[in-house]
């Protein structure tokens, strides 16, 4: 929060990160549910009286946005979405303390997965995924809304249908052009949902704590719509594939399929690291040991190239 003290502009916030809670749902059937979530809490604040006059008498203890965190949990009595949550711990700090004019709540879900034994899901029994779905909610006190919703860790790969030629050679390149090379990234994707209001022929965003969906686990089912087109873009269809040009042109089309996939989605930002597969050539003076054929790699991701973009429609405001 931005203030002006003794000449000087003063950016302040404080909070509470890192706070792991875990939530398990036991429902009528014998069916159990978990989330483990990794929060992040920071509010904004006109007060600087903490720092300028040793007065604490504006401050939210961070221990005690710590406790709230436990405390909502457990009002959780339904199975909820991360983002769900994270616009509930807003909801709370925005409302119940006049000194906060804004809340900012990160949160990273742990990716738990249910088990199955001889093809059926277990009732109680999970394992550890791999991608983890993330959220970074901001709610002013006015009601003003920011939802943006995130996959960390989506490793994706495919043995052929990848190239790259035609880039700007100097004295320094030696990379030869190829038009079949393993393509492999491990994808960090975000995406701001705004609902839209349509007046007289034209669409408008309207962000407010008042228009979230209603739907139980709206968020969750987005999450893992966005994930497959992202998915399947990248991959293409299961027999011949999608030839990909570059790291580039193959993250332009995963951001185009998401925003003509979800009209209120308003801005996806991908960042795609290109984790190398070197070709293995090995030899002595005597013989070849190892003739690379398109089989034997070195796989490395250090160094690796790094790419990455955000595609908004114009009206967004993100």
């Amino acid at each position: 929060m931005s203030n002006k003290i003794e000449g000087f502009n003063f950016d302040q916030r404080h909070g509470k990160q890192r706070v792991r809670v875990a939530r398990v749902w036991r429902s009528e059937n014998g069916r159990h549910s978990i989330v483990e979530w990794n929060v992040g809490i920071s509010l904004l604040t006109d007060s600087v009286v903490a720092y300028t006059r040793d007065d604490n008498s504006d401050l939210v203890a961070t221990d005690t946005m710590k406790n709230t965190v436990y405390a909502k949990a457990k009002e959780c009595v339904e199975e909820l979405s991360v983002e769900d949550f994270a616009i509930r711990l807003a909801k709370h700090f925005t409302s119940l303390y006049q000194q906060v004019t804004a809340a900012l709540v990160k949160i990273v879900e742990k990716p738990w997965e249910r088990v199955s034994i001889d093809g059926q899901p277990h009732e109680h029994g999970f394992k550890l995924g791999s991608e983890k779905h993330t959220t970074e909610v901001i709610l002013k006190k006015s009601g003003a809304l920011k939802v943006t919703s995130g996959i960390e860790g989506l490793a994706l790969l495919k043995t052929t249908k990848s190239g790259f030629e035609g880039f700007i050679r100097d004295k320094y390149t030696v990379l030869p052009d190829t038009r079949e090379r393993i393509l492999a990234t491990d994808l960090t994707a975000s995406w701001t949902q705004i609902l839209v209001t349509e007046i007289n022929g034209c669409r408008y965003p309207y962000e407010s704590i008042y228009s979230i969906p209603q739907k139980p686990l709206y968020f969750t089912e987005r999450y893992l719509s966005v994930k497959k087109v992202l998915a399947d873009t990248f991959y293409g269809p299961p027999k011949e594939g999608v030839y990909s040009p570059s790291v580039q042109s193959t993250l332009y089309h995963m951001a185009t399929n998401v925003l003509k996939g979800f009209p209120d989605i308003a801005t996806v930002q991908l960042k795609m690291p290109n984790i190398h597969f070197l070709p293995v050539n090995l030899s002595n003076k005597d013989n070849t040991i190892v003739k690379f054929e398109d089989d034997v790699y070195l796989p490395t991701d250090e160094p690796h190239g790094s790419i990455e973009a955000t595609l908004s429609r114009f009206w967004s405001k993100m």
